[in-house]
């Protein structure tokens, strides 16, 4: 699909005329450091600003680089992370400073293929790596952009994954891709909520309490505080599930986060 240049102009203007006014100061947005960079984007992974506003400062100033990130314990990293739920990108964060370090010579990478070898990282954090740390021209395209996209050029009907992108390659304007992203993000985050979008009729969702990441996140808080004797009762398959993902280790009955 071909957005005629006169429509993409217009969007550009609207879009960057809002944010004059609405912009965010956030801390991610101060630095152009791809550590720093990484770190916001995978703790923005599946959580809200607000959350991420507490915790990033802290895991930097214990984690100040890949090198300080590559030879902390996990137990170490898990325990920083606290509160952040979804205790994989603690572990990916790690993962990734480790390749870094040691495939890479403590260099990020500039390219979005070996950006994408980090573990934890997509196409959209691999490119906002490359827009928010280097400023290149490309798109990225997260929940946020794509439902705009969605609802400004397609009458909010979803679209296949290359159509939203082969959109955003084309509405990108030339030497501001930063400030672009950054305002349709502020946007997303601010003004979408407020359009009446036409939704589909959501299924019934498990109440959060009766999922197995509750039981997984509430063991992993708990060996925050210490080993514990493998609880009966629990589920063995959590554990199980805890053990393979290399957040939690199992030795003579007992758990414990791994060193």
């Amino acid at each position: 699909m071909r957005i005629p240049q006169k429509r993409i102009r217009k969007f550009q203007k609207y879009i960057f005329f809002w944010w004059k006014t609405n912009r965010r100061d956030l801390p991610w947005r101060r630095t152009r450091d791809p550590y720093k960079i990484l770190v916001s984007e995978i703790m923005l992974q599946q959580t809200t600003v607000s959350r991420v506003l507490s915790k990033y400062k802290k895991f930097l100033i214990k984690f100040p680089d890949v090198g300080a990130l590559q030879k902390a314990s996990v137990s170490d990293v898990l325990r920083v992370w606290k509160g952040m739920g979804y205790n994989r990108r603690a572990l990916y964060l790690k993962k990734a400073a480790k390749t870094i370090v040691e495939d890479f010579s403590n260099q990020f990478p500039i390219s979005e293929q070996l950006l994408s070898k980090l573990t934890g990282v997509g196409k959209y954090t691999a490119r906002a790596i490359l827009i928010f740390a280097y400023k290149k021209d490309i798109a990225a395209v997260d929940t946020n952009i794509r439902q705009i996209i969605t609802h400004f050029f397609f009458d909010d009907k979803p679209q296949k994954e290359n159509v939203i992108q082969d959109v955003a390659d084309q509405l990108v304007p030339k030497d501001t891709s930063w400030e672009w992203h950054q305002a349709l993000m502020d946007y997303g985050a601010l003004e979408m909520s407020k359009l009446k979008i036409k939704k589909t009729k959501k299924k019934p969702r498990i109440p959060f309490k009766q999922t197995n990441r509750y039981f997984r996140g509430r063991l992993i808080d708990r060996l925050r505080e210490g080993a514990l004797q493998e609880p009966s009762g629990f589920s063995t398959a959590i554990i199980d599930g805890l053990i393979k993902d290399g957040l939690v280790k199992r030795n003579n009955g007992m758990l414990s986060l791994p060193d």
